[in-house]
């Protein structure tokens, strides 16, 4: 099979090939359609089931190939938005205020933008009870429907984003974030710690150049050779506490010791990345609706994958995980259905990445 190179067709069907071959993937980072939201004008594709029930079937079928296609230490980075039952949101209606229609959904899809579309009955997700106005819960459902199919759920990041689309409503807030689920084949599996460290927050001290005065000397009992018979500490024994209930048993009581001092003595520069990223929603000039952030991509191959590996995106779309791949020096393999974005990913992949070769 062809390295670096995305296969037009339904991803099931590509991956289905990519397995047969031998292919194996490190990582998968990828944006499946979200449920109802728009069509791509392409027959065939997810994303348009009757029922959120069918959608989420279809996607373990998808994630089941994603899962057979992952090394065994590999980790899929799922991000997924949500909407709402009952409401029509950025779809627009088949008719009126909204629709695009006639002209307007054929140029769009020339330029291979995604025209909006409604399911004209107003009652999504009435199949699992939901009603009108319900948060349907799509990224959790996925997430739950994927850990019974055998994924370890490892981690919920929230994508913050700091310019989310306006909404025009009055009963909630502005919806302003989405979720990217850490998945893996096993409960050990590669993560790059480093690459995922971010620069502290600015309120970073010393801790000081030695052990506290007040932890030095626990409060207890004396713990020195042939102790256990005083109380020593900061506090004096009452008859109640220290030595008799909870406190019968000796336990260490010190918080700090010396190599611990010596270890946060200096002010620190990183720390271990938190589980909410801020990341602003980042257009793309080529009509495709929903592209990723190249900085939501970023570390989630940095720390799924060496130089070298291999990147794969089910739903390759107009190719920001390759793109952000191969400037990482990874290569890539993708599958997308619509043929209009096959060109747009050739282009945001036209210059080669350096992919640098690790000494045996």
């Amino acid at each position: 099979m062809k390295l670096n190179h995305c296969y037009q067709g339904d991803c099931r069907a590509v991956m289905r090939d990519l397995i047969a071959a031998g292919v194996r993937v490190q990582c998968i980072v990828t944006s499946p359609p979200y449920w109802g939201l728009r069509d791509y004008g392409v027959a065939g594709q997810l994303g348009l089931e009757p029922t959120l029930r069918e959608f989420l079937d279809n996607m373990v079928e998808v994630f089941d190939l994603c899962r057979e296609l992952l090394a065994d230490d590999g980790t899929l980075w799922l991000n997924m938005g949500d909407a709402y039952a009952g409401s029509w949101g950025a779809q627009g209606r088949p008719q009126g205020k909204g629709d695009m229609t006639g002209r307007s959904v054929a140029s769009a899809r020339q330029i291979g933008a995604s025209p909006r579309f409604g399911t004209g009955t107003g009652t999504r997700g009435r199949e699992l009870g939901l009603k009108p106005k319900d948060l349907m819960g799509q990224p959790w459902r996925l997430a739950f429907a994927l850990q019974d199919a055998g994924w370890w759920l490892r981690q919920d990041i929230i994508w913050h984003k700091p310019n989310p689309m306006p909404e025009s409503i009055r009963d909630r807030c502005t919806k302003a974030h989405e979720y990217v689920f850490l998945m893996t084949k096993g409960e050990r599996y590669f993560y790059d710690f480093a690459a995922m460290q971010e620069p502290v927050s600015g309120g970073a001290h010393s801790r000081g150049a030695g052990v506290n005065p007040k932890a030095e000397i626990p409060s207890g009992w004396d713990t020195s050779a042939g102790g256990h018979r005083t109380l020593k500490g900061r506090y004096a024994g009452t008859g109640v506490g220290f030595g008799r209930g909870y406190d019968k048993v000796a336990k260490p009581r010190a918080k700090q010791n010396a190599s611990f001092s010596a270890a946060v003595t200096d002010t620190v520069d990183t720390r271990n990345r938190r589980s909410v990223w801020t990341i602003p929603t980042q257009s793309y000039g080529e009509a495709h609706f929903a592209t990723f952030p190249e900085a939501l991509v970023e570390p989630c191959v940095l720390a799924g994958s060496r130089p070298g590996d291999i990147v794969f995106d089910p739903f390759m779309g107009s190719g920001t995980v390759a793109s952000v791949a191969q400037r990482l020096g990874r290569r890539w393999l993708g599958a997308e259905l619509n043929p209009d974005y096959i060109a747009l990913q050739a282009e945001r992949t036209r210059q080669p990445g350096l992919v640098l070769e690790v000494a045996a």
